[in-house]
């Protein structure tokens, strides 16, 4: 194929974050195959334009609309359009192209992702949420649009590797695997004093600020357990979670037969970012190759579901089904943020959680996208009312 037409249209959503980054590094060496026809960012309009003016974007959206006058300024002669807002930022979403990276976090996430599915092309999966809070919407959505979810946290990516198209009936169980964060051997008093700087420090992923944290206090992993039952059609039970602090082996798949097949990777989100983007083939990238003969040795231990509340409240919430996982999600996010600021310890996370979950009134099965926003809404609410009856700092 030859001239812009026949270019393999791209979109993403949420290119300035960590996962965006990464995904314009690998497009980059795709210049002359692809047409960008959108690249959306949060608050960060100068690396926004850096990347539209790399790519040659059709578009650039910022969704914090503050940032207007400095993209349009930076942008100014380069044919890329500028919008800013969070309707511009739906409106990106819903552009047709064949492939779209879904890398908005949190609830924010949502509505772009949802529209860039009923296109009915490729939605490289990377918020989470989408699957935890709208799970059975977006779905639904994929179903009848025709669209092909792709996996891109490195553990669903890595089940999705080492199923190989095999069947579901055929598998025993699926191990979502964890580093263990900063706090793997910490005890409790030490995670109760905990500061964001040391929950900040990941031994072996380079992430943002919200998922980093999510990680120390493994609300991501329950995330995940989420998520994959979603992808996988799994119940809670055929789930399981290993702590694995050499972050080498992402993911593996138990067979009924007694075999395991695993996916291994260094710690390089270019690489199940590459695994969606070339799918259903594969590509080159720069990233490091494993070394397993200098590596020696993998360690493998259960995850602590006492410490770790979030992933205990997790496999709670997926069992409740209802509202509940978007409830433990909006929570999560206030409780990070409380966290990050200074309002509330760090074991205060998963206690924030829990008192929103315990307060909850009811918990329907949620039949719209309004539905679900409301439930998000609440699960906001409870969660601040709960952190506003705390002492400072506790």
């Amino acid at each position: 194929m030859s001239g812009k037409h026949a270019r393999r249209r791209i979109s993403v959503l949420g290119s300035t974050g960590s996962i965006g980054t990464s995904t314009v590094d690998l497009l980059k060496g795709m210049k002359d195959r692809i047409n960008v026809r959108a690249l959306v960012g949060g608050k960060n309009a100068r690396l926004l334009a850096e990347q539209a003016r790399l790519l040659e974007a059709e578009l650039a959206v910022l969704d914090d609309e503050s940032g207007y006058e400095e993209l349009k300024t930076l942008l100014a002669g380069t044919g890329t359009e500028v919008a800013v807002g969070r309707q511009a930022v739906i409106e990106a979403g819903a552009l047709e192209a064949d492939w779209t990276m879904a890398a908005i976090t949190g609830a924010a996430g949502l509505e772009p992702t949802l529209a860039a599915a009923r296109n009915g092309h490729a939605v490289a999966l990377a918020n989470k949420e989408a699957l935890v809070c709208a799970g059975n919407l977006m779905l639904k959505i994929v179903r009848e649009a025709g669209a092909k979810l792709l996996p891109v946290d490195s553990e669903h990516n890595a089940i999705a590797q080492s199923l190989g198209g095999a069947p579901m009936s055929e598998v025993e169980k699926i191990i979502l695997t964890a580093s263990g964060g900063p706090f793997r051997r910490a005890s409790l008093q030490e995670m109760a004093e905990a500061t964001p700087e040391k929950a900040l420090r990941h031994p072996t992923w380079s992430m943002g600020a919200k998922i980093t944290i999510d990680s120390a206090s493994m609300a991501n992993k329950g995330l995940e357990i989420i998520e994959a039952a979603r992808l996988f059609g799994l119940p809670e039970e055929q789930i399981d979670v290993l702590v694995h602090p050499q972050s080498v082996v992402h993911g593996m798949v138990n067979f009924r037969d007694g075999s395991f097949v695993a996916q291994l990777g260094s710690a390089d989100m270019r690489i199940p970012i590459s695994h969606t983007l070339a799918w259903p083939e594969r590509m080159t990238t720069g990233c490091a190759r494993l070394n397993l003969a200098e590596l020696g040795q993998l360690d493998f231990e259960a995850a602590d579901e006492e410490r770790f509340v979030p992933l205990r409240l997790a496999r709670q919430v997926l069992r409740a089904g209802g509202v509940a996982p978007t409830v433990f999600s909006a929570a999560n996010e206030v409780a990070v943020a409380a966290f990050l600021a200074g309002r509330i310890r760090f074991l205060g996370i998963g206690e924030t959680i829990e008192a929103a979950l315990d307060a909850m009134d009811a918990n329907p099965d949620p039949q719209t996208l309004e539905d679900i926003f409301h439930w998000d809404r609440v699960g906001r609410e409870l969660a601040e009312a709960w952190i506003n009856r705390q002492p400072q700092g506790n």
